[in-house]
């Protein structure tokens, strides 16, 4: 079984930064792509950024210049530097790993969510 464990959600200041972690556990051979996505109270789940595993990135136009994507492949963990946060980044932020192989079977996975809240 696959697990997604995030961190590093918290309470911030407009103007401040925080970064999340994203660990995905148990037995895979190999991760395609993995990214995060924000869920705000009465809003649909959006696209925040994702990256592939050869460090292809793609963000969402509200974040970008501000957050950054990265991946350590051997850990198989995403992280997400967030700056310049703006109370209208609040949300639950979720972690996804997409086509996650182990053996023949690929399947992705989301992680429980971390709370973000940015005050003004």
């Amino acid at each position: 079984q696959v697990q997604l464990v995030e961190s590093g959600g918290g309470l911030v200041q407009a103007g401040g930064s925080l970064r999340l972690s994203c660990a995905a556990s148990g037995t895979i051979d190999s991760i395609n792509a993995m990214g995060w996505y924000r869920q705000a109270p009465g809003k649909p789940r959006e696209l925040v950024a994702t990256i592939t595993s050869g460090g292809i990135t793609n963000y969402a136009d509200s974040v970008k210049g501000r957050f950054t994507i990265s991946r350590d492949n051997a850990k198989n963990t995403v992280y997400l530097q967030m700056n310049s946060l703006k109370p209208g980044d609040t949300a639950v932020y979720y972690c996804n790993a997409d086509g996650v192989r182990r053996g023949w079977i690929s399947k992705d996975y989301w992680g429980q969510g971390t709370q973000v809240t940015v005050s003004s």
